[in-house]
């Protein structure tokens, strides 16, 4: 029997792949039901605010809600800061400023917007939304895009050695699948040689980088059809009761996915490193715009 997990205050759960024991997917959707709750309410507030007018922009509470949402996004450009100069490095590890990064950069907006009653009614402040828009929506795409050039929101670096690494780890530990049906280890070889041969131009590569999940989603979905049979006969041979069937079927989907999902990592790490590189060439840009028209639209609403 596994031994039971603790859990304290200082525990870190992970929200990557299948849940390590009950307690930790509990915690898992007690953390999305309450992200959800907050969404809700915050869209709840927003809908009183823009369609109420407890406040204006211009009011004390208004202008307070704009000063500190334009201070935390002003606070954002600590982020890169840190990555480039060393002298910064007893300020704090970089996850933990990353940490703050995603969270300041989606609380600042969120003020700006609560700051403006949802209105705009002005020039700069219409370009300063913008910019701001801009902002968000390139970091929700950078968030996409980093979570599959490093391993969880705050993990190292994946490289094509440690992903070549998985692929054989994975392997290794499906001998008991393989015993299940002879033609799963060829297809899932199969699998791996089509994701990890060179394209021979551009339109053959993107196709295959396009197409390359749904084929692995496909294959997951047959060779699990296919040894599903096999595994009640062995566990009725061995006098399984249906829950632990259930359990040695549920192991085996876990060790397919993981093979295809590491075999993925592998084939399209290249293609989303490149994405990463141009996703910064637009990302910082649109945050030196987004500090520089909100400056702007502080200025102008002091002098006129």
């Amino acid at each position: 029997m596994t031994p039971a997990t603790s859990y304290d205050p200082t525990t870190s759960i992970s929200m990557e792949g299948e849940a390590a024991s009950r307690g930790e997917s509990i915690l898992r959707w007690s953390w999305r039901i309450a992200l959800a709750t907050l969404a809700l309410l915050t869209l709840g507030v927003a809908i009183f605010v823009a369609t109420a007018d407890p406040y204006t922009p211009g009011s004390d509470f208004g202008y307070n809600l704009g000063l500190v949402g334009g201070l935390m996004m002003l606070s954002l450009l600590l982020y890169p800061l840190r990555k480039r100069f060393s002298m910064l490095e007893r300020l704090g590890a970089m996850n933990t400023w990353f940490r703050y990064h995603m969270f300041i950069g989606i609380a600042g907006p969120v003020l700006v917007l609560f700051h403006s009653t949802f209105q705009l009614k002005s020039m700069n402040g219409t370009i300063a939304f913008l910019a701001m828009l801009m902002v968000v929506l390139s970091g929700v795409i950078g968030r996409f895009i980093y979570r599959h050039v490093h391993r969880g929101l705050y993990g190292r670096k994946i490289t094509l050695r440690s992903a070549g690494e998985d692929i054989q780890a994975c392997i290794g530990r499906m001998d008991s699948v393989f015993s299940l049906q002879g033609d799963v280890e060829p297809q899932l070889r199969a699998f791996q040689e089509y994701a990890l041969a060179p394209s021979s131009g551009f339109f053959q590569g993107a196709s295959r980088f396009v197409t390359l999940r749904s084929k692995a989603f496909a294959l997951s979905a047959r060779i699990r059809a296919e040894i599903r049979p096999a595994m009640v006969r062995r566990g009725l041979d061995m006098k399984l009761t249906k829950r632990q069937i259930i359990l040695e079927y549920k192991l085996a989907k876990g060790q397919i996915n993981a093979f295809l999902d590491a075999v993925l990592m592998a084939a399209q790490l290249a293609t989303w490193e490149r994405a990463f590189s141009l996703w910064h060439v637009v990302h910082i840009p649109f945050l030196y715009l987004l500090v520089i028209s909100g400056i702007v639209h502080v200025i102008a609403v002091h002098m006129y």
